[in-house]
Formats: C-alpha cells, structure tokens, sequence
C-alpha cells in the first residue's frame, strides 16, 4: 500500500487528503498540540472519529505552527467551527518542571521533541484561528480548558488567573470527556442555530452579561484573586456542584461579564461507551510522520476498559475531568478491540495494559441510584469506603480469565496502578493479579506513608499500605514468585512538613522498600492540593496547613525520600539535624546499608523502583 492509500485511512491533515476523500470543505477543524495519532487513547483523534461516524467532515492539524496563518489554512475554512485543544496535558505542565525549568522532551510530539506547541497553547491556537479566519465560531475543550473553566491559581505566573474561556475569547468551552456536548453542538449548529445562543448543553462554559437565575453565584475574579478566603469559598462551592446528577450551574463575573458554567454531561453509558471504541482507528500516528512518539509507545498495546475515578486524590484532577462516575466497557466490546490488536503488524501476544485511570475500578460503582442522584461527595473512599459502594471483584477478574484465554494473547499486564485499599474486598481480582498479571513489578501509589500528610491527601493511610505489602509479599511467596511493588511518592506536599518526610524515610526502611523516582509536587489548575498551596488553608475544614515553598525544604524533602543514595547522605543528614531526629542516622545513614534477603526483593537484575511500561498514571 503506498502512502497516498495510507493516508486514506486517516482523517485528513492537509487539502490533499481531503481531496482524496472527495471533500471540498470541512464542517469541523480540530487543533490540537499534540501529533496526531489515530488511537482512542487520545482525546482529540477520539472526537474527531465521533463527528464522523455522524456524517460531519472533519480534519485535524496536529501541533501546527500557531505563528503562521498559512499553516492554519492547510484545510480552509471550516462550515460550522474550529475545535481546539492544548492536547493531552495543560502546556504549561507540558512545558516545565516543578522547579519551573523548560523541559527538554514533550512525550507527543515526534521523536520526544520540545517546543512543537506554545505556552498557554488553549489562548494561542484560539487566538490564531480568529486571526486566520475572522468570526469563526471557536470551541475550546481538553485538559487545559476542562480544568482552567473558572478562575485559578497558576502556579507558573504565581497569581489567580481569570477563566480561559475570558483569556482566549473562545465562543464556547467544553469541558470533561465531550462526547456529548460536541456532538449535540455540532448538530445544533449544523442545523442553522447561532453558537451564541447556545446555553443549555451540559458540559459546557460560556460569557454573558448577567447570571442566569438558577445559577449558583461564586466569589468573583477580582474577590478570589484578592482574598485566599474568597478563593477557598469558591473552590469548596465549585466542589459541590460538581455532580452530573444533582449539581446547579455555575457562575462567575469577571468584571461586567460572567462566566456560566453548566452542570457537567451525564456519564456515558456502557453502549455509548462501546460505540466510541468500536469506531475505526488505526491505532498508528498519522503515517506523515517519521520518527517514534514517545507517547504512542508506551500504550500501543493497551485497552483501555473503563474512565473515571472515585477516589477523590487532592493532588488528581482525574475526577474534575474524567468524573467520578465508573464508566465501563463490556466485555465483549474490550474483546472486540483485542481481536483488532491481535491483526495488528506488530503484535507479539503481549498486552501492556487493561486498565483505567485505577485498573481495578472496573466494573464498580454505586449500588443506590438514589442516593448517586443526592450525592454530593468528593470520594467513594475517602475518609472511609462509602456503604453503597459496589466493591465485588467478580466483572473484573472474569474479564481477565477471558481475555488470558484469548488465542493470540501470550502476555497480559496491569500496568495503569491499583487502589490497594480496594483489594481486600476483592480477593479474586488480587490472586489473578499476583498469578499472572504482574511483570515482576507492580505499580502502587501510596505517595505517603504519614497518616497527617496522606489525611490532606486524602489517601489510605500507613496501615493500609503497610498490610497490603504483607499481603503482597505473602501471596506472591506462595506463588512461588519473586515480585516487587514499585512504590510512588510525591515530595514537597501541602501538608508534608521535614519531620513527616523523616517518618515516611524510616517506614521506607523498615519495609525494605526504595524508590528511584521522586515526584515533586506541581501545583496544577483544578486540584484540592492546589487550591490549599495557594491559600495555605484546606478549603472544606479551614484547617492551617503547612506548606512546603522554599528551595531548601524542597531538596531536603527529597533526598529524604532517596534516602538510600549515597550523593543524599548530606541532606538526609541535615535534614535529620534540623528536625531533632539524631536518633534515626544509625538506620537512615549507615556505612553499609543493604536491603535485607527475603520477600520484597526485585526479580534478579531488575532494580527496585524502575518504572514499568505502560500508561503514566498515578492513582
């Protein structure tokens, strides 16, 4: 097949493409900052797919250059809008560290290459396309608009930050997972309706000039960026509108104009579900380009089985976009997608992943319509399993006994993190993980083991953590398995002050546990953790909580958590000095510290703490 048939396969990217296609115009221009890889890992390719399984033309520039309106017109004018995305992450946590410094890759981008799209990319693309095709109606969705619908603190200009939607002059924002909204969008507009008069579609924000009557009213822009009690009020206001079922619109002035944000869509159901991933992808990047996407890689053989999380983590903004509502396909629909990957050129009996944002909420959720329809709580497990939880385990593992039976699958791994606080009620799930589902290393992410830092995380605390690791280590023992838990934790913390860090060092040894990877905590528009760096408060109690803001505090804090490298024994030192603990550098800061023999250890020649391919989730 030579490239032009290719090509065909694909949606169009340039006029040639759609030439092919017999099309002399598009209905929908979709811009996104990420490449185009045809896969509904990605929400962008997942969309467009949508729009044309309904009869809508539609073509996507990938990370085209924003400075140059020829390069915008590849396509021409689009008949009803342009839809534009940052891509699969905000720019700016794309961009830079949580020391603030430029990144040197970007994981979508052809051969990890940085720069391909701009800082702020929502604003910028937006702001291109008006100059490019002058009263367009523009469209602005993905993680950067989902998260940034209302005024947020930002953590790179280190100030409050009016609501994109102002910023970018958007006509319309779509927030969450989609579907629904722009598809009923794109009818409505299809149909001759202005896009200006188009305020009642769930999962969606707009501007106006007054506040509709059944909207909630927020503290302002000018209030939140003045006062942290303003901004607290609103976020915990913000929190409890957050339900598709029982939620009230939201609104917001900014100035003489308001932002209005709707209640977000209902969560799709198991049919609707089943369609979008039915839909013809290619599961390949667009065949223009020449080098390996980092990205594309690392989740070329995975399924993903179900969206949402019900956890509530404060650092996650999974449930602020994907919601909190289980999501799930049926089996048949997920064996359906491993028949297609079983043809696929390059498989090789292995799947990376079967998974979600947590691999073993699949199939959960809860057991009381009633009481999902009044529920207004931030998480299912947090600060204790809710009653009308349904934990069973029996969907889950019978989707795994099917799929290991499937003739053309040798190798099947969960790679996309588990709640371990779920496990106890799901013993089925747990043998099957640990007989055949681990490749020597399995992800969890307990991110601390201090129950006053894990209580602001609104995690399961040390005991839980500490008893699944038994539970592991027993099991896999008996197995007759020599398998490693590879353990994440995040440094610097609202919360997490150096004597926390102290504790969390000494659980570490005394569970022969290391970790090679240390994440930093970034403040990122839409989270609890975020809202309480900003303020110093935690928005739901009022309750004073520490902070961790300057350089040294940061860097001791985590050298603690790599306590076992010989280039940290200086701070761990100082930082045992500092908090009074003299009595922990016998254990913390031996000549010779070895991990002890027996349960835990890594498979041989595999070190603990390397990070298992599959989708970068954190849980």
């Amino acid at each position: 097949m030579n490239t032009t048939e290719k090509n065909k396969d694909f949606l169009p990217t340039c006029r040639a493409e759609m030439e092919q296609r017999g099309w002399d115009q598009l209905d929908v221009l979709f811009v996104t900052g990420d490449a185009y890889i045809d896969h509904p890992a990605f929400g962008t390719p997942l969309l467009a797919r949508l729009l044309e399984s309904e009869g809508f033309r539609v073509g996507i520039l990938g990370q085209p250059d924003w400075r140059s309106p020829e390069a915008l017109k590849a396509m021409g004018r689009p008949r009803l809008f342009a839809a534009i995305s940052s891509g699969a992450m905000d720019s700016m946590v794309s961009h830079y560290t949580a020391a603030r410094k430029v990144r040197r890759n970007d994981a979508y981008t052809p051969g990890g290459a940085a720069g391909k799209r701009p800082n702020r990319a929502t604003i910028a693309y937006t702001a291109a396309i008006k100059g490019a095709f002058k009263g367009l109606p523009t469209v602005i969705g993905g993680i950067e608009a989902s998260l940034r619908r209302l005024a947020h603190y930002d953590y790179w200009d280190d100030a409050v930050r009016r609501s994109v939607l102002i910023d970018s002059k958007a006509d319309l924002l779509v927030f969450g997972m989609a579907e629904t909204a722009l598809l009923d969008l794109s009818r409505r507009l299809a149909a001759g309706e202005e896009i200006g008069n188009v305020h009642d579609l769930p999962g969606t924000a707009f501007v106006a000039r007054s506040a509709p009557d059944d909207a909630l009213s927020l503290p302002s822009f000018e209030e939140v960026a003045e006062a942290p009690e303003a901004y607290n009020q609103a976020f915990r206001l913000a929190a409890e509108q957050a339900s598709p079922f029982c939620g009230k619109p939201l609104a917001q002035a900014h100035g003489q104009r308001w932002v209005v944000v709707n209640r977000p869509s209902a969560p799709l159901s198991e049919t609707q579900l089943d369609r979008v991933y039915a839909l013809p992808f290619q599961r390949l990047p667009h065949p223009g380009y020449h080098e390996p996407i980092p990205a594309f890689e690392q989740i070329k053989f995975s399924v993903t089985s179900h969206r949402g999380c019900f956890g509530g983590c404060a650092f996650c903004a999974i449930t602020h976009h994907q919601g909190k509502t289980i999501q799930s396909r049926s089996p048949g629909s997920i064996q359906a997608e491993v028949d297609r990957l079983s043809r696929h050129p390059e498989f090789r009996g292995t799947i990376s992943d079967v998974g979600g944002p947590t691999a073993n909420m699949y199939g959960l959720g809860c057991g009381d319509r009633e009481a999902q329809a009044a529920c207004r709580r931030g998480s299912c497990l947090f600060p204790s399993t809710c009653r009308h939880l349904r934990t069973s385990d029996r969907r889950a593992a019978r989707l795994l006994r099917d799929l290991r039976r499937h003739p053309a699958v040798k190798h099947l791994f969960i790679a996309s993190g588990i709640r371990y606080d779920l496990l106890p009620h799901q013993p089925d799930y747990f043998e099957d993980l640990l007989r055949h589902h681990v490749g020597g290393l399995l992800k969890v992410a307990p991110e601390s083991s201090s129950e006053r830092v894990t209580r602001i995380m609104r995690k399961p605390g040390p005991q839980m953590f500490a008893r699944f690791l038994k539970d592991f280590r027993d099991r896999s023992m008996a197995l007759g398995r020599r398998q490693a838990v590879v353990p994440y934790f995040i440094s610097a913390h609202p919360g997490c002050a150096l004597e926390d860090m102290v504790e969390v060092a000494l659980f570490l040894r005394r569970h022969r546990l290391r970790v090679e990877q240390v994440q930093e905590f970034t403040p990122t528009p839409g989270s609890l953790a975020t809202c309480i760096y900003h303020t110093g408060r935690d928005p739901f109690t009022g309750e004073a909580v520490h902070v961790p803001r300057q350089a040294k505090e940061k860097r001791l804090q985590k050298a603690l958590l790599l306590w076992h490298l010989p280039e940290n024994r200086r701070d761990v030192d100082e930082a045992l000095r500092l908090c009074g603990r003299e009595d922990a550098r016998a254990e913390l800061l031996a000549e010779k510290e070895g991990r002890p023999p027996g349960r835990g250890t890594p498979p041989p020649g595999r070190p603990a703490g390397r990070r298992p391919k599959g989708r970068p989730r954190r849980n």
